[in-house]
């Protein structure tokens, strides 16, 4: 891999990072919310889904391979696809009638950038076999 590779994904790790983490804490914001307002079970389940995702990005900066980069990145996408079926959810439901719109406009960034992380990594590694 050569030096412009790596700064490009370096890049994409920190892009990642920042925005997963701003997503838990507005995701942290509207479980607030959305438990005075009397849910507790979808808001229990997003609140661990949505957090899960920057953990997860978190753990796979410190990789101690490219598959174990690769599985931790996984996860962090499966969390992030549960995250927006549980706000899509709430937004169909109107269980808690507020606007979601921004929450699934970021976790649709999310995913997309994840996915991109992905199919990189994984072209990378299948390029090295």
């Amino acid at each position: 891999m050569g030096i412009n590779n790596k700064k490009s994904i370096v890049m994409k790790e920190n892009i990642i990072l920042v925005k997963t983490f701003e997503f838990s804490v507005e995701v942290s914001k509207l479980v607030v919310l959305l438990r005075k307002k009397g849910d507790s079970i979808i808001s229990k389940q997003l609140l661990r889904s949505a957090t899960s995702i920057g953990a997860n990005v978190q753990e796979a900066t410190a990789a101690i391979s490219k598959k174990d980069f690769i599985l931790k990145m996984s996860i962090a996408s499966k969390e992030a696809r549960e995250s927006a079926y549980w706000i899509r959810l709430l937004n169909t439901s109107k269980y808690v009638d507020l606007d979601y719109t921004s929450y699934l406009e970021l976790n649709d960034e999310l995913i997309k950038i994840l996915t991109a992380i992905l199919k990189t990594a994984q072209s990378n590694q299948n390029a090295r076999k």
